[in-house]
């Protein structure tokens, strides 16, 4: 069994759990400790990437630069880097993580929007970082579509390419059916996989990944982050050793992490139904505020707007589409059900 490197995203994607309140001090312990527990690539800053706060989409406890030298303080053996959506951030961005000796940056955009990310690609790699694409919501494209796009990400200069399971719905074979037709389509591009758990198959995805040979994949300790989480840090090293692969991080050493640093900080107990009628739907948990909004003023169930909204678009929730769907729902007498909402942070794909 080969063992991907980890990238362990704790420190970004768990912030969504906590309404970005991450401080920097807390960057700087728990990068640390990731740091000398051997995690080889250490993801900070705030869950929805650089230039968030300004633009006041969930402001986070800590401004980027912060974030970044706590980073660099405390993250020496493994390498710090953080996340980029182009549009939230700009190429000015780029270049202060390049000045703060930023080691990786992941250009995220959605998967029908691949080109948007070609300046950010060619800057930060001409400044020295390594560059990561990861395709948003991978799935909204066919497994064939998303191989030609991998090889044309590659032709920007992006060293690894990342299947995306934003929704947390995939199934190991579709993760393996893309994994194959990106090795025929884009034969030389390394590959990575960014997976959240909403069906409970994060890990299994995981795994397809180790078994099909992908480069990297990401965790974060306890699974947290946003939605129903990312997969969990400690069970997949676990499952890697059941699998017969022996991972550069000791499992005991990530189970006392997780236990210690992160799950003290956990609030949610037991599984919320929306964050699994997300995943069947392969819904982006950040329109989850406007669905909920638009269920209320029509009195229906919002996971029954999911899934509606889904069979016409996995990518975008435009405000219209929402009002029609749940105008019709409530013309069908889909009646809302009295049940405990959670909060949910993060309006990257808001346009808000």
């Amino acid at each position: 069994m080969h063992c991907p490197d980890i990238l362990e995203c704790t420190l970004r994607d768990g912030s969504y759990a906590i309404d970005f309140q991450f401080t920097a001090v807390d960057t700087e312990s728990i990068g640390r400790a990731l740091d000398l527990a051997g995690f080889p690539y250490i993801e900070v800053g705030h869950g929805i990437g650089l230039g968030a706060s300004e633009q006041g989409r969930n402001v986070a406890a800590a401004s980027d630069l912060e974030y970044m030298r706590a980073a660099a303080r405390s993250i020496g053996k493994g390498k710090w880097g953080m996340f980029c959506i182009p549009g939230i951030a700009n190429l000015d961005h780029v270049r202060l993580a390049a000045d703060q000796g930023m080691n990786f940056i992941r250009i995220g955009s959605n998967v029908t929007e691949v080109d948007r990310s070609a300046p950010f690609i060619a800057l930060a790699r001409e400044r020295g970082m390594e560059v990561y694409a990861n395709f948003m919501k991978s799935y909204a494209l066919g497994p064939e579509e998303f191989g030609r796009l991998a090889a044309r990400s590659s032709g920007f200069g992006a060293a690894m390419v990342y299947l995306v399971d934003s929704a947390g719905g995939m199934l190991p074979s579709e993760v393996r059916a893309y994994l194959q037709a990106t090795r025929t389509e884009a034969p030389g591009v390394a590959l990575g996989f960014h997976g959240h758990n909403n069906l409970g198959l994060a890990v299994a995805n995981s795994l397809v990944c180790a078994e099909e040979r992908v480069a990297m994949v990401d965790t974060s300790l306890q699974g947290f982050g946003r939605s129903a989480g990312n997969t969990p840090t400690e069970q997949f090293l676990s499952a890697l050793v059941r699998a017969g692969c022996t991972p550069a991080i000791d499992p005991i050493e990530a189970m006392h992490l997780g236990e210690t640093l992160v799950r003290p900080l956990i609030e949610r107990r037991g599984l919320s139904s929306l964050d699994i009628a997300a995943g069947q739907a392969q819904f982006h948990s950040s329109y989850m505020p406007a669905v909920l909004s638009a269920a209320k003023r029509h009195r229906i169930d919002p996971r029954a707007l999911i899934i509606e909204l889904c069979r016409h678009d996995k990518v975008n929730a435009p405000d219209e589409l929402l009002e029609r769907l749940a105008a019709d729902l409530d013309d069908r007498h889909v009646a809302q059900r009295a049940l405990p909402w959670g909060a949910y942070y993060g309006e990257e794909q808001s346009g808000k």
